[in-house]
């Protein structure tokens, strides 16, 4: 299948990269052109513009760090909607439902079908294939790109209605970036009191407690200090910020979400937008006086 392929950052690459190597014929795009050497090194064709990618695929993806470059690739100048002979739009990026609407909207004007398919799973999800996709639109163009997404996790069909793949995708973060705060304070907790974190894990991870952070996260990148998880604090805090939105424009008042955004804004506040997710047990050691390998601050 010949699948135009924008965004080759840290979750784009080894998306684009696994169609590569499934034999998916990909012309690529980026503002880097290093990242589209890499791929043209490995068989793809490189393009100049989103606007290219869409003269040249029927099908484009894309995997966008904002809100605002999701709308500039798809509906903006020598954007997506230019392309002569792109039919789907398929955006791999969060950007909550109402942008999801918003970019349908325009694209239909052009009669170019848009699929909402943001990813969960993080970099090691896109490298190994074993992300969770989660796909809204119209079911004929899904069944036409499911083999493709298949190539890079397990693909989920959430509803035709535009933003629905979104809701589901914020909805699943609001629980991971839950996780991360929460085994945080629970775990601070305990070595403020003397206990041995990587022993607290392991009880968690075998008891009722365990979650995604004390499972993944604590055990590859906040145990060892490295902080290097693949995900950045900004895109969190942008998920979260989302569903609260969300929930807001549907009426809903969300205690336990509210508070974790509050804990999500020191910790952007605290550890800049580039710092790594697992970086939020920084502002909860610091305000205990601990950390979590058990020396003092």
């Amino acid at each position: 299948m010949q699948i135009g392929f924008i965004g080759l950052g840290n979750m784009g690459f080894p998306m684009a990269r696994r169609l590569i190597e499934a034999k998916h014929q990909l012309v690529v795009f980026d503002q880097r052109k290093e990242a589209i050497d890499k791929l043209v090194a490995l068989g793809a064709q490189g393009a100049s513009s989103s606007q290219e990618v869409a003269d040249r695929a029927e099908t484009v993806m894309a995997s966008l760090p904002s809100l605002q470059a999701s709308l500039e690739v798809a509906t903006g100048a020598a954007g997506v909607i230019e392309g002569k002979r792109v039919k789907r739009f398929v955006d791999l990026s969060t950007v909550g439902s109402h942008m999801a609407v918003r970019i349908h909207d325009m694209l239909a004007k052009r009669d170019i079908v848009q699929l909402d398919s943001p990813v969960s799973g993080g970099v090691g999800g896109a490298e190994n294939g074993t992300l969770a996709v989660m796909v809204s639109g119209p079911k004929p163009d899904f069944e036409v790109v499911k083999p493709a997404l298949g190539v890079i996790g397990k693909v989920f069909f959430i509803d035709e209605k535009p933003g629905s793949a979104q809701t589901m995708k914020l909805a699943n973060n609001l629980l991971s970036a839950t996780a991360v705060v929460a085994t945080s304070e629970a775990v601070v907790m305990g070595v403020k009191s003397g206990l041995d974190p990587k022993v607290m894990i392991d009880v968690i991870n075998s008891g009722s407690g365990l979650n995604t952070a004390s499972r993944d996260k604590f055990p590859r990148s906040i145990l060892p200090r490295t902080f290097d998880f693949g995900f950045a604090t900004g895109l969190m805090v942008k998920d979260v910020r989302l569903c609260l939105e969300e929930a807001k424009a549907l009426g809903l008042s969300l205690e336990v979400a509210e508070a974790v955004g509050r804990l999500w804004e020191v910790v952007i506040r605290e550890m800049g937008a580039e710092s790594d997710f697992t970086s939020a047990i920084k502002p909860i050691e610091k305000a205990a006086g601990v950390v979590v390998g058990g020396t003092k601050t």
